[in-house]
């Protein structure tokens, strides 16, 4: 795989077009100019040496030689080998509630699209420690698996939304014990699982779900969204209604969420608009002890800027030898 180790270079690539214009402008403007002086036929006649055809062999030679420089500037490299990395960190698992509760729009745009926004930021903070997702309704299951790779899970967690699980329903305990699992085997002391819902559950016991895993030493964070007066959820455009009709609303737990965290040794927190409450959760789990994690990674690169500059310098050797006029030497006379 090619990597670009300085990539903002890579934005020069869009004069290669403008290259390519200039010179379509440039004749453009030459015509009309030849014109006012009479026939444009008779011109050219006057004019035996100048060859159109040259000077756009010259100009896209140049282009090219513009594109294989701009390359080289982003010095493309390639992984030399593969070797061990060792960091030191602390692993995440974050519960993310997707049932149709988190639609609810007491945050803004609603309570799942904020609960999204504020894990990305709190990716962008990460540097040794590990993350991985799970989502969970009715069910739950490993949207990512615990990793360092940040630029992934960022882009598994934009994926994310309340179609990610198809059995509707709110089993936050079921999901503590798929976080649970999803550790990694080099990982013992700073484990930490962040649960982030409304606290409406329906199918099972997640205070004793944080008691189990307490016992294995992982601690259980709780983030409660929502407000306790309650929330109507819009789907497809309407208020979602139950059986008989009535319009359901959304309210936060805030009981149950106190009591996991209790019972899973952390600490709960009801998510602002401003601070979510991700922020105080992360700082207090680096306080753990730090792990050492080693883990395989392209640690050397081989550089390939030099082939990219060789032809982009015989690409413009090549556009000043040919010039923009006709050779008067011919094969036959």
């Amino acid at each position: 795989m090619i990597y670009f180790a300085q990539y903002k270079y890579l934005l020069l690539l869009l004069l290669v077009p403008v290259i390519l214009i200039a010179h379509a402008v440039k004749l453009r403007l030459r015509r009309r100019r030849v014109e006012r002086f009479g026939d444009a036929a008779l011109v050219e006649e006057l004019m035996p040496s100048y060859s159109r055809a040259k000077g756009w062999l010259g100009t896209v030679l140049f282009a090219l030689g513009f594109f294989f420089f701009v390359i080289g500037l982003a010095r493309p490299q390639i992984g030399a080998k593969l070797s061990e990395h060792e960091t030191k960190g602390a692993e995440i698992m974050i519960c993310l509630d997707v049932s149709n509760s988190m639609l609810a729009e007491d945050y803004s745009p609603n309570r799942l699209e904020r609960a999204k926004l504020a894990i990305s930021r709190i990716v962008d903070r990460l540097q040794d420690d590990r993350i991985g997702l799970i989502v969970f309704a009715g069910s739950s299951f490993v949207q990512l698996p615990i990793t360092t790779d940040y630029v992934s899970a960022k882009m598994f967690l934009n994926s994310i939304d309340t179609g990610s699980v198809p059995v509707q329903g709110t089993a936050i305990g079921d999901a503590v014990l798929t976080a649970a699992r999803s550790f990694s085997a080099q990982s013992e002391k700073s484990r930490a699982i962040i649960v982030i819902t409304d606290g409406e559950n329906h199918e099972d016991d997640p205070v004793d779900a944080c008691r189990q895993v307490a016992e294995m030493g992982i601690k259980v964070y709780t983030i409660g969204v929502g407000s306790l007066r309650g929330q109507p959820i819009p789907k497809d455009g309407e208020l979602m209604k139950d059986r008989e009709g009535n319009i359901v609303v959304s309210r936060l737990d805030e009981g149950t969420l106190q009591q996991m965290a209790e019972a899973g040794g952390g600490a709960y927190v009801h998510a602002g608009n401003e601070e979510f409450g991700l922020n105080p959760i992360v700082d207090d789990i680096r306080k753990m002890e730090a792990e050492r994690f080693n883990s395989v990674v392209f640690e050397e690169y081989d550089e390939q800027y030099m082939y990219f500059f060789a032809a982009a310098l015989a690409l413009f050797v090549i556009e000043m030898l040919v010039g923009d006029r006709r050779s008067r030497r011919r094969l036959f006379q």
